[in-house]
């Protein structure tokens, strides 16, 4: 079966393009032929890639032109099938990794006074991906959407009326064997020596990139207002309001125990390092980073709006928020911590992880594959 895989930025932090990297080499070590279309890609092994660079200026024109040169790469070549991880109308599938962009801007408005919200609704990058994203789900060539979360899914059935036999959700695979509650015994001593935390303090862990959408502004403010003043807060991750979150540290008096590690490409000795792990994200459809922590035994915070909060049962391996509540974010922190040092919730944490290993998401993307390719 030849697959052609589409994704316009591949950036080694992001999850989404950890997804994209994981899938391809699963499904074609499974026996399917994989061709990544994008502008940049670092993958490798099995996979082969296409380039699709066109010149572009600004957000808008950069996705236009990728999309239209991603369409006509993929027209050339004869392909069983095209699943695309962006908002265009020349798949057969779509991912949804990014979840309902439409969803995101109403999530976000909640965050953003009167006048922002005005320059959101009237922008011209939103209002261009919002017709993609209309189009894309309109568009009589499309047979499948994959939905990493069962929140996603019913986003799209709620905002665009597509039917159920077309929306299938396939969560998100984690490496079960690389990601594992071992990581704590290998990393977790010279880790925190490293950074000048001490054994018994408490560490929560935010990892990914987005601070505004996923929350590390608020993290900080929860630290401030935890009953736990030994609490320290390590964020992994590059985004450019760094900066501003670590002047929120030190207004708030928390600067010394929040430390900001920049990107990593190998997170496993800093989920070591953790007793807990957070994201109170304002939209997040199923971040990979809340998947990895569980699977090494992390109890997790996330908010409402996380497709992670799936796989959360509250006081036994984590607990699920209001993203914009500070004050429950700061009570739900404090809870996760003591969970973090119990066994049995790091138990459970790891048991919620377990069945969704790459193997298992790869068989359920073959069979989804086979089921529209006819078999081939």
């Amino acid at each position: 079966m030849r697959i052609a895989l589409i994704r316009q930025r591949y950036n080694p932090f992001g999850g989404a393009e950890r997804f994209v990297a994981r899938a391809a080499e699963a499904l074609a070590a499974e026996g399917a032929s994989v061709t990544v279309f994008a502008r940049d890609w670092q993958g490798g092994g099995a996979v082969r890639a296409v380039r699709c660079d066109p010149f572009h200026v600004g957000r808008v024109w950069r996705d236009w032109s990728f999309a239209r040169a991603a369409c006509a790469a993929t027209a050339r070549e004869r392909f069983d099938l095209v699943q695309s991880h962006e908002r265009l109308s020349c798949c057969d599938i779509y991912r949804a990794g990014d979840g309902v962009h439409r969803q995101w801007l109403e999530n976000r408005a909640r965050a953003l006074g009167p006048i922002a919200r005005l320059a959101q609704s009237l922008g011209p990058y939103h209002r261009y991906v919002l017709g993609a994203e209309a189009r894309m789900f309109a568009s009589p060539r499309l047979r499948a959407v994959i939905c990493n979360s069962r929140m996603v899914r019913g986003e799209i059935r709620r905002h665009f009326g597509v039917d159920d036999a077309k929306l299938h959700v396939i969560y998100n695979g984690v490496d079960t064997d690389a990601f594992h509650p071992r990581v704590r015994t290998e990393f977790r001593s010279a880790m925190r020596a490293k950074l000048g935390i001490a054994d018994s303090a408490p560490v929560l862990l935010f990892v990914g990139s987005g601070f505004e959408r996923k929350g590390v502004a608020r993290l900080v403010a929860a630290l401030a207002a935890m009953p736990v003043p030994d609490a320290h807060l390590v964020v992994v991750g590059r985004d450019k309001s760094e900066r501003q979150c670590r002047a929120l540290a030190r207004r708030l008096g928390v600067a010394e125990r929040v430390h900001f590690a920049g990107g990593q490409q190998d997170v496993r000795p800093w989920y070591g390092l953790a007793d807990a792990f957070a994201l109170p994200t304002l939209y997040d459809p199923f971040p990979n980073a809340a998947l990895e922590a569980l699977a090494c035994g992390l109890p997790i915070v996330t908010s409402t709006q996380s497709g992670a909060a799936e796989l959360v049962a509250p006081g036994s391996n984590g607990y699920v928020c209001d993203a914009l509540d500070i004050a429950g974010l700061a009570r739900d922190c404090a809870d996760v911590l003591a969970l973090g040092r119990d066994p049995a919730a790091q138990a459970a944490a790891r048991r919620a992880a377990e069945p969704l290993d790459i193997a298992s998401m790869a068989k359920r993307l073959l069979a989804l594959y086979h089921s529209l390719a006819g078999g081939s």
